[in-house]
């Protein structure tokens, strides 16, 4: 068993599922990981929620939740989807930004694995 497969699989991933979108090239898999982490759905979902832009907060949890779906960011994945169904319901709430504080945690743990990952190689 590679590295990777160790260090992705303690993540939470699904080793299989996603290096089988990614023709099983672990390379290929970094090369797109590291572009999550210069895409701006993030800021523009922190910004979203503080301005009370409920669509526009949306807008970003959806396109964060189908990168981090295809990346195989199980942990990520799921905290993106928590805020994102009361989002799409426009349901009002009082902890939007306790939710976002949860994403931010688990950004920072999947750019911990991309490190991880990285060093593995």
């Amino acid at each position: 068993m590679s590295q990777f497969r160790t260090i992705f699989e303690a993540y939470g991933g699904d080793y299989q599922a996603t290096m089988a979108r990614f023709v099983n090239k672990e390379d290929m898999y970094l090369k797109f990981l590291d572009m999550l982490f210069q895409d701006d759905n993030m800021q523009k979902l922190g910004e979203a929620l503080e301005a009370g832009n409920m669509k526009s907060a949306f807008e970003a949890a959806h396109t964060l939740k189908g990168v981090v779906g295809n990346m195989g960011l199980a942990p990520l994945f799921t905290s993106v989807c928590t805020i994102l169904e009361p989002l799409r319901a426009g349901e009002e709430r009082s902890d939007y930004q306790e939710m976002y504080e949860v994403i931010k945690d688990e950004f920072q743990k999947a750019d911990d694995l991309r490190v991880q990952l990285k060093k593995g190689e």
